[in-house]
């Protein structure tokens, strides 16, 4: 019997190496990777309906690019891309996740039923917690430095793994404060977000310290980032070998998701990972 783990509508079960694979689909324009590429709500049912046969556990659905330098989306842009895909696949037996900073967009995705809020700016938002407080949706909580446009701009830590946790620390108490159970709440250290290299990959390493730590499942998404490239030299569309293996180092280090673009190859790695151990 696989082990199951509660997430919104469902009990999702863990692959055999403990993890849960979550496939990206943004419906953007300018994303770092792949904008343009499943903009249109055809492209994008499509792009999901491929991961759905290539094992995916849960598909999240951004509408605003959130690579360094990226602009603000307005809010009626965001809606106007996210919702029609979220109704569309809101009952393909897989779950569905929202990737957003934006109470508005949170609550018209609660109203939709999604399984998870994934917000990269940890519920801080006024409003953005009695958005979410009263579904039983699972949350997201990422660490920022910063906002898109300035978080690369020369990030410093004293201790990056220390000054994350206590951010994330204070984000999971704001939300159980208000009444959300914890069994709600995930946490993701925000690689790229406001991080140097080093950083990112002191943080791989802590993965296990900080779900001990703080209490509640950790979500990894590292799939072709510049800390990929900047160990193997690739640009984006080269970073796939990489990001399996981030991927990998990610789940050996305690991650319960690994939020990837290559879903096909990421079940595989983990499935061999699996039997070698």
């Amino acid at each position: 019997m696989r082990q199951t783990i509660p997430f919104g509508r469902f009990n999702l079960p863990l692959h055999p190496a403990g993890a849960l694979v979550m496939g990206i689909l943004n419906v953007t324009p300018d994303s770092f990777s792949d904008g343009g590429q499943h903009a249109s709500l055809e492209f994008a049912i499509a792009h999901a309906e491929e991961m759905i046969e290539q094992g995916v556990d849960i598909i999240d659905i951004g509408g605003e690019s959130t690579r360094p330098g990226a602009p603000a989306v307005p809010l009626e842009d965001e809606l106007r891309r996210v919702m029609p895909v979220v109704y569309a696949l809101r009952d393909c037996g897989k779950a569905i996740s929202v990737d957003t900073y934006k109470p508005a967009v949170m609550r018209e995705a609660v109203l939709a039923g999604v399984d998870m809020i994934n917000d990269i700016n940890a519920f801080q938002a006024p409003g953005a917690i009695s958005a979410v407080r009263d579904s039983d949706c699972a949350l997201c909580i990422m660490h920022m430095r910063g906002d898109p446009a300035t978080m690369q701009q020369a990030p410093e830590y004293g201790d990056v793994v220390r000054e994350v946790a206590d951010f994330l620390r204070e984000r999971i108490a704001a939300l159980t404060d208000a009444g959300i159970e914890r069994r709600r709440i995930w946490i993701d250290p925000g690689f790229g977000f406001g991080k140097t290299v080093e950083h990112n990959y002191a943080l791989v390493k802590a993965g296990r310290q900080l779900v001990d730590e703080l209490g509640v499942p950790l979500l990894a998404g590292m799939s072709r980032k510049s800390m990929i490239g900047a160990v193997t030299g690739k640009p984006v569309e080269q970073r796939m070998a990489g990001s399996l293996g981030g991927a990998l180092a990610a789940v050996a280090h305690g991650a319960r998701i690994v939020r990837v673009h290559d879903v096909a190859e990421t079940v595989d790695a983990l499935k061999v990972w699996q039997a070698a151990n």
